[in-house]
């Protein structure tokens, strides 16, 4: 029996910036109203930014609660694909908190290991796919791409604006962006902070896919929906391939992938999976 969607509201009023509902996640997440009758997001997480009076702009607050809620749905088995998306039409996350960032030093920025979030968000083993609406700019840009893939409304804004603060990105935009999308044109936007649109986006190969912007999040949730009813330990070991080909060299990511190859050949999924092409019928995966 399928349990109704539950809202887990992340709050803390003790928290000297008196924190809010910043991070809500809704588990299994709701199915769209384009969805088919017998579609399933059981196993599919909807995660949402939550601070619209600031453009969902990320404070250290924010990407410790969100790495948290992600950490916590990594750990759920029944838990397959998450989708994270910003609260409001404006924005996906419009970047850091400025006011919290202005006046940090070198020194503080380093002792206080605050960045350390990024790090818990780039080590989810389950897919991350970002719905963005709105701008997506600075660290909301650099989320997105900490992402697995994006689902970007029509209206969507992508860019790294930092230079115009005085800095650069420190988040992996300037890693990301430029895997993403080539040095030379990665150079231009860092180097100038130009944002781009949905469409130029998709161009370049930023985003996945580019949808009308109120089909935004049910789009992201019905690609979720499609990857959480494939078998869950080989996402897993396809989504760690997948970055080792794009953070490794060539021959190190070869081997690694044929490692995790041969290992999910003794996994029963693999068993069910080809017993069932044989038979042709359809798996029924465990995820074991």
């Amino acid at each position: 029996m399928t349990n109704a969607p539950a809202q887990r509201d992340l709050s803390d009023g003790s928290s000297p910036a008196g924190r809010r509902d910043v991070v809500r996640v809704v588990f299994p997440a709701p199915a769209p109203p384009s969805a088919a009758p017998s579609a399933s997001l059981d196993g599919v997480a909807l995660v949402t930014i939550h601070r619209p009076e600031a453009l969902n702009a990320l404070s250290f607050d924010l990407l410790d609660a969100l790495a948290a809620e992600l950490e916590a749905l990594d750990g759920n088995p029944a838990a397959r694909a998450v989708v994270i998306t910003g609260s409001g039409s404006r924005a996906f996350a419009a970047g850091a908190d400025i006011r919290e960032l202005a006046p940090e030093t070198g020194a503080s920025l380093r002792d206080g290991g605050r960045f350390r979030a990024w790090d818990r968000l780039a080590g989810i083993g389950l897919p991350l796919i970002a719905a963005v609406r709105g701008v997506a700019l600075g660290g909301g840009c650099e989320l997105a791409m900490t992402c697995d893939m994006i689902v970007a409304a029509e209206d969507a804004t992508f860019g790294q604006p930092e230079i115009r603060l005085g800095v650069m990105p420190g988040a992996g935009g300037t890693q990301r962006l430029t895997r993403a999308i080539g040095k030379a044109r990665a150079m231009e936007l860092i180097l100038t902070g130009r944002s781009i649109n949905a469409i130029e986006a998709e161009r370049l190969g930023l985003v996945t896919t580019v949808v009308p912007d109120e089909a935004t999040v049910d789009a992201a949730l019905e690609l979720a929906a499609r990857i959480a009813a494939m078998p869950p330990i080989a996402v897993r070991a396809a989504k760690s391939a997948v970055r080792d080909a794009d953070e490794r060299s060539l021959a190190d990511g070869l081997a690694r992938e044929r490692d995790t190859f041969f290992g999910l050949f003794d996994t029963h999924d693999q068993a069910e999976g080809m017993a069932a092409f044989v038979e042709k019928r359809p798996p029924v995966w465990t995820g074991r």
